[in-house]
């Protein structure tokens, strides 16, 4: 059948992209005479493109293959031949001939000059690249890889070959440019040069006698945050399922808050309380006359605004793994006469690790290749996002130094990444098996109890004061000097008027709402939908190649969002991928930027859950997908609605990863707020900022509508003041 689509798609389909889109309809008249809307089998015939000839009798010969009668294994020894032999194929073709002819000098002498060109691949190209990857699959899975499981093989393929396309490839491209001259030749030491500066490894702050390097800088800045992040997201997370607090929906809205939140906004709020005109140097100077101060950029502004914006992703990552504590092992470790500060810290905390791990690495990670807050209220703390960035778009326009320096995160990331492996271990932290499991969750000790709400709720109430600040900033003419209340900016933003031709969305901010709004709607599923497969065959498959591909999947993740956004403007603005202007390269942007998350958090999640699931529905016959859909996914609950709201609103808030990728088609709310900032429209950034945190609470409560909650089949505890 896949042989058979693929041959089918290079006939009726065009071959190469269309200006207008398939849905245009005037490619139908000219799959044969038209060079621009043939078929790849008329592109062979009619218009002279002979390379294309290998790719399709390869994957003609994977359909001979599938329908001779042959034993299983030598059919998929065939079939990995044909497959692979096309896939080879198809990629040589689209690499090596692009818009003027050869890509390469060398191939001029080997097959002559080129009288024609090719541009990006289309709907037909495509569709055979499917096929041939999924032919190769399934060859594999004839062969007895991947337990013969055609399905496992699928899915891996899948994954590896879209992160290849979409995650390793842009990224290469621009990494390769720090170890070329700006002629684009190749000079290794280059690098060296280029990472050896004293700006970046300098450490004078130490010895009081100037600034440290933004090496340094970034790493001391990623391992506060790791922690700090992790620490209250635990905090946060016990309180939640574990004690009998009173507003507990009313923290978890406090908790996720700064995530749906444009990160430049958790900055100018800061800044509007504590900065030198702020309100609290304000309130100092007319109390007790303290001097206003600049304390609040630097390090402490950057890690304190961190804080705020990263929190929740540890939360969402760790809500799930608490919840998934045994109620059994605590009662056990209670039968044996332990108390419950033991039972909590030699039984319940272990079993949280791989959380705890995963949250740290997040936070990590999110730090080094944070960019919002670092540009806001870095002051003169340097870290590599931001070098990075001036040496994008500053004057020097130097490629090669933002391409070193992108390198050098890469090594921290990898460092994490190693660290949360070498401290997760090889333990087993199963707490979830299809036992019957009536145990009562145990209370937490009361000194834990007061160390989570000593942590947790000064944070959240801090986080109220701030927003609080920050609604009432776009009900106001102009911040810090007219306070008169107003809807101005509101009206500004969303207007409707109502006229005979029906209603007209005359606001300013509509046309960017509406192209937030679908292209979000469209990446959130597709992200988490990746990010928990990835997960799945990561903790539940053993497959050559697993610790790689695992990396692979935190990879867009280690790089500053503006580093990613030039390598997709690399990468997909030239053949064989053209994108670069249209709503697909935004939500693949969207997409494999944010999967990550998706990918620890059911990794932690997965790790609770005990195999002898899944074995017992492969007992009963339950095929791969099935034990997936059935039995795997249900308990993962809390997993798919932290990747679904991480997915979401980070496609709607973030920055860095787009801003050169939008067009005037394709305008985003966060590149529209930037545009008001930066033409000094404080009152209706703010408005329209709070618009979207309006919109984005309200799909959180729609997401955790519609996946529901997990069920474990345990009593629910009556807790009175923190005992049960």
């Amino acid at each position: 059948m896949w042989a058979a689509a693929g041959l089918l798609a290079a006939v009726v389909l065009p071959w190469y992209a269309l200006q207008e889109g398939l849905d245009s309809g005037a490619w139908l008249t000219g799959l044969w005479t038209s060079e621009d809307y043939a078929s790849g089998l008329g592109q062979l015939f009619m218009h002279g493109k002979w390379w294309l000839a290998p790719v399709l009798a390869s994957l003609a010969a994977c359909l001979a293959v599938a329908l001779l009668p042959l034993e299983r294994e030598r059919q998929g020894s065939l079939l990995v031949l044909a497959s692979g032999l096309g896939l080879v194929l198809f990629g040589a073709q689209a690499l090596g001939i692009g818009l003027r002819g050869w890509t390469m000098e060398s191939f001029n002498a080997l097959f002559g000059e080129l009288e024609t060109r090719q541009v990006g691949i289309g709907a037909g190209g495509t569709l055979v690249l499917i096929a041939l990857l999924s032919l190769l699959s399934i060859a594999l899975a004839l062969r007895g890889r991947f337990g013969g499981d055609a399905f496992v093989a699928g899915a891996v393929t899948t994954v590896a070959a879209s992160i290849v396309l979409f995650t390793a490839w842009p990224i290469l491209r621009i990494l390769l440019q720090a170890f070329q001259d700006g002629d684009g030749a190749f000079k290794p030491a280059l690098l060296i040069d280029r990472l050896a500066a004293e700006k970046i490894w300098s450490l004078r702050c130490l010895a009081g006698g100037g600034r440290c390097g933004v090496a340094w800088n970034t790493l001391f800045l990623a391992l506060a945050c790791g922690v700090g992040t992790t620490t209250l997201g635990l905090a946060f997370a016990l309180i939640v399922t574990r004690t009998s607090f009173a507003y507990k929906r009313m923290l978890r809205v406090l908790t996720v808050l700064p995530i749906i939140t444009p990160p430049f906004v958790i900055g100018l709020a800061l800044i509007l309380v504590f900065g030198r005109s702020g309100l609290v140097n304000q309130f100092l100077e007319w109390s007790i006359g303290v001097p206003p101060t600049r304390w609040i950029y630097g390090f402490q502004g950057v890690f304190l605004a961190q804080l705020f914006a990263f929190t929740p992703v540890a939360f969402l990552v760790l809500i799930g793994v608490v919840e998934g504590v045994s109620p059994t092992l605590e009662e056990a470790s209670q039968t044996l006469r332990a108390d419950r500060w033991a039972t909590f810290s030699t039984v319940s905390l272990p079993l949280m690790k791989p959380g705890l791990a995963n949250a740290f690495l997040v936070g990590f990670i999110e730090s080094i290749a944070d960019f919002g807050n670092p540009i806001v209220l870095g002051g003169d703390y340097g870290v590599l996002s931001t070098e990075i960035y001036f040496a994008v778009v500053g004057a020097q326009l130097d490629y090669g130094r933002a391409a070193a320096l992108a390198l050098l995160l890469l090594v921290f990331a990898l460092g994490a990444f190693f660290l949360q492996r070498h401290v997760v271990g090889t333990r087993s932290y199963a707490t979830i098996s299809g036992k019957g499991d009536s145990g009562l969750p145990a209370a937490l000790p009361d000194r834990a109890r007061r160390a989570a709400q000593f942590v947790a709720l000064p944070w959240a109430g801090f986080t109220l004061l701030l927003y609080g600040f920050a609604f009432v900033g776009g009900l106001v003419k102009v911040w810090g000097r007219d306070y008169t209340p107003t809807l101005d900016h509101y009206a500004k933003a969303f207007a409707i008027e109502l006229t005979a031709d029906g209603l007209i969305w005359s606001g300013a901010a509509w046309n960017s709402f509406w192209t937030t709004l679908k292209l979000a709607a469209i990446a959130a599923p597709l992200t988490a939908a990746l990010g928990l497969l990835a997960a799945w065959l990561l903790v539940r498959q053993r497959f050559a190649g697993r610790a790689t591909l695992e990396f692979a999947t935190m990879l867009s993740f280690a790089v500053p969002g503006t580093v990613i956004g030039v390598a997709y403007v690399f990468a997909f603005n030239v053949p064989p991928i053209e994108i670069t202007g249209t709503a697909m390269i935004i939500v693949l942007c969207f997409i494999f930027r944010n999967m990550p998350v998706g990918v620890r958090a059911g990794m932690a999640a997965m790790s609770q859950i005990d195999r002898s699931l899944d074995e017992a529905s492969l007992t009963l016959r339950g095929r791969a997908p099935q034990t997936l859909v059935y039995v795997v996914l249900p308990l993962l609950r809390p997993a798919i609605v932290g990747a679904l709201i991480y997915g979401f609103v980070r496609a709607v808030t973030t920055v860095s990863a787009v801003v050169f990728l939008v067009t005037a088609e394709y305008e985003l709310a966060t590149t529209y707020i930037i545009l008001r900032v930066i033409n000094g429209d404080y009152g209706l950034a703010i408005a329209y900022s709070c618009a979207l945190i309006v919109l984005m609470l309200a799909a959180i409560l729609l997401i955790q509508l519609l996946v529901g909650k997990r069920r474990l089949g345990r009593r629910a505890p009556q807790i009175q003041g923190g005992r049960a």
